[in-house]
Parts: C-alpha cells; sequence; structure tokens
C-alpha cells in the first residue's frame, strides 16, 4: 500500500501528500477503538478507493507530537515575537524555548516588526537581547515583512524540513509567511489597541509548502504549561544550564540552593543573564506546585 504524509486536518478529513498528488481521506474506525488520532505531519499507510479519495491503515511511528496545536514529526519551531505590538517578552519567549526543547524541537526565534522601534534605546535593547540569545546558542532572525529586512535570510532555513510558526498571536505569523508566499495571502489581523493583543486569525493547522520544505502555519500554543516536564529536568531544556551542568559538585544539581554549583557562578559572573536565572527558578516553582493529574 502507498505511504503519504498528512498535511491537513479538516472536518475528520486527512489529506495526504503523496508525490504530487493529495489524497482525501479517512481514519480507520479501529483508530478511535484504539486511541489512535492522526496528526498532521504523521506518515501513514494508505489505500484509495479511487484517485481522490482513501482510508488511512496505519499510522507511522512519530519523533516527536504537539498536542496543542496538535502536528507530528517536527523538526523545528520558528518562534515568532514581534519588537513591539505586543512588546518583545523574554519570559514568554523562555516559556516557548522550554516547551520546545522539551519535544526535541530545534527553536530558531524570529524577531518580527523590527521596523515599528521608535528610538534608538528600544533598537538597541531588542539588539542586546538577541545577542543575549545567541550566545545561549539559539539561532536568532531579525525580520520586517514591511520592509522585507531578514526574510531572504529566513527562507534557507525552512528547506528539507517541518517547520511550525509558533508565538502569542498578534506576531505576525501569518504576515512572514504571506511574505514567504505571496500566492498564499493567508489572513492577518491588526493589533486590538484595547486589549494589546491579536486576534487568532488561523483556524485549523497545514503544512504549507515553502522553497524546499513544509512550513505549519498553526492557532497557536493554546497551553503554554509545563505538565510534562519535571522540576529535576527543567535545567536540560536551558541550554547554557546544560552545558554547565557537569562542573556543579552534585550531579543532580537544580541550581537553586546547592553550594558549588556552575551555573548559580555563571549568573554571578554575567555568562547567564539574570533575567534567564530568573525565568528558570520561576518555572521550576510553577512546576512544583503543580497539582497532581490522576
Amino acid at each position: 500500500m502507498p505511504k503519504g504524509k498528512i498535511i491537513k486536518a479538516l472536518s475528520g478529513f486527512y489529506y495526504c501528500l503523496d508525490g504530487e498528488r493529495t489524497i482525501q481521506c479517512r481514519g480507520r474506525g479501529v483508530f478511535r477503538k484504539n486511541k489512535v488520532t492522526p496528526l498532521v505531519g504523521d506518515e501513514v499507510i494508505y489505500d484509495y478507493e479511487n484517485e481522490r479519495e482513501g482510508t488511512i491503515q496505519e499510522v507511522l511511528d512519530r519523533k516527536n507530537e504537539l498536542v496543542r496545536p496538535p502536528i507530528a514529526n517536527v523538526d523545528q519551531a520558528i518562534l515568532v515575537f514581534s519588537a513591539v505590538e505586543p512588546d518583545f517578552s523574554t519570559v514568554l519567549l523562555d516559556r516557548f524555548l522550554v516547551l520546545i526543547e522539551s519535544n526535541d524541537i530545534e527553536p530558531i526565534i524570529c524577531i518580527s516588526k523590527t521596523d515599528l522601534i521608535e528610538d534608538e534605546k528600544q533598537k538597541n535593547e531588542i539588539l542586546a537581547y538577541a545577542d543575549d540569545y545567541r550566545k545561549m546558542g539559539y539561532e536568532v532572525r531579525l525580520t520586517s515583512t514591511l520592509e522585507a529586512d531578514g526574510i531572504a535570510e529566513l527562507l534557507p532555513l525552512l528547506n528539507n524540513r517541518i517547520s511550525v510558526f509558533a508565538g502569542q498571536s498578534g506576531v505576525g505569523k501569518s504576515s512572514l509567511l504571506n511574505v514567504l508566499r505571496p500566492e498564499l495571502a493567508l489572513k492577518t489581523s491588526d493589533i486590538s489597541s484595547h486589549l494589546g493583543r491579536g486576534k487568532h486569525t488561523t483556524r485549523h493547522v497545514e503544512l504549507i509548502p515553502v522553497g524546499s520544505g513544509l512550513v505549519a502555519d498553526t492557532p497557536g500554543f493554546s497551553s503554554l504549561e509545563f505538565m510534562n516536564i519535571e522540576a529535576e529536568d527543567l535545567s536540560y531544556c536551558f541550554p547554557e544550564m546544560r552545558e554547565r551542568s557537569d562542573q556543579c559538585k552534585f550531579r543532580a544539581c537544580t541550581h537553586v540552593s546547592e553550594p558549588k554549583c556552575a551555573v548559580k557562578t555563571a549568573v554571578e559572573n554575567g555568562e547567564i543573564p539574570k533575567y534567564r536565572y530568573d525565568h528558570y527558578l520561576s518555572f521550576i516553582e510553577e512546576i512544583k506546585d503543580r497539582k497532581p493529574r490522576y
């Protein structure tokens, strides 16, 4: 039987890309019984009744999966955070980074709307943050869809990969995709001056060909809680802590109150930004205070 990749899920149908053709498929009834839900990004085995319709017979093993948005086999996440409108937030960015790192997905930070920066002080702050995250080991790109700045440099990063565009609503994810592929004409929405945020303009998950890769325009993360991360594993989602952990005196160091901690020393020496460490402490308390699930 042929193999395909689910590129869209909508109203109970799964659209499977197989070479140059797309087959509209239903899932087998046994999937529901076995609590298997095919996801966008899944590699599947299917059979077809005709050239346009078929049935998914098997979902192949996934290398990762996200619940909200529901997508599988993601190679990288383009985390879009606006410089302004809404204002750049390191705590929200770090929350996204932890969730992405915990799913073994490579993050790329994209700071959008750089054309809206009004003064030199604000510009220098954004550049300083970008430099901080680059020193931590992250790929950081600054973009402006209005002036097309940074777009040409972003496009090669998408080739031959499945990428998720993620970030809070109103930061310009759909606008960025519209510049990458103008013929998409994806719906965008202005920022509400009252709420300071945009409305979600994307209603379902779909993989869109961009260059030689596939990009998911998603409705966004509806949950940013650390439900599947344990306190002792959190530091592994911070690369600058992960690379220093073997220098700590205690093997299971949580980098909170233990003596001779290499991470705390790096914070004191300015090698790790204090705001980043403060976010780590906040997240670890949040995980410890989490109510148990039964």
